[in-house]
């Protein structure tokens, strides 16, 4: 959710898509005032996207022994998600992804769904080998 400072999203990684991802929309850019600029992505949530986001995860109501109480990892003030388990990620991701992720354009979200999908269905007790060959 684009944490301030707190991630690996920085120049040289910036300098590192320009040589390798051929992604022209998130290079590096100078600003009229000679600065250089690191321009948001498509998927990069606004303020009210972040807190809407995180006003549902806070009201969300889970069944008991499901998952442990993740509004309590909801810091509204900075509009963070922190401190949740390592299982609550799992949930996260698994099941709650594509719901939470909604807001984003079409093809960010079908590639976020078949992603919790595919964290779904490599947790699933039951493997079936056609999904298998799928999921390769």
């Amino acid at each position: 959710m684009d944490g301030k400072g707190k991630g690996k999203d920085n120049v040289k990684a910036r300098m590192d898509v320009l040589e390798h991802c051929k992604r022209p929309e998130l290079e590096l850019c100078v600003g009229p005032n000679g600065k250089v600029v690191k321009l948001k992505a498509k998927f990069t949530f606004t303020l009210e996207q972040k807190r809407a986001l995180c006003e549902w995860i806070k009201e969300l109501q889970m069944p008991d022994g499901y998952a442990s109480h993740m509004s309590n990892c909801v810091d509204m003030s900075n509009a963070t998600l922190s401190g949740m388990k390592s299982y609550d990620c799992h949930v996260f991701m698994q099941s709650l992804l594509p719901i939470a992720f909604n807001v984003v354009s079409e093809y960010v979200w079908k590639t976020l769904a078949k992603l919790s999908q595919f964290f779904k269905d490599s947790r699933s007790t039951v493997l079936l080998e056609d999904r298998l060959l799928e999921m390769e």
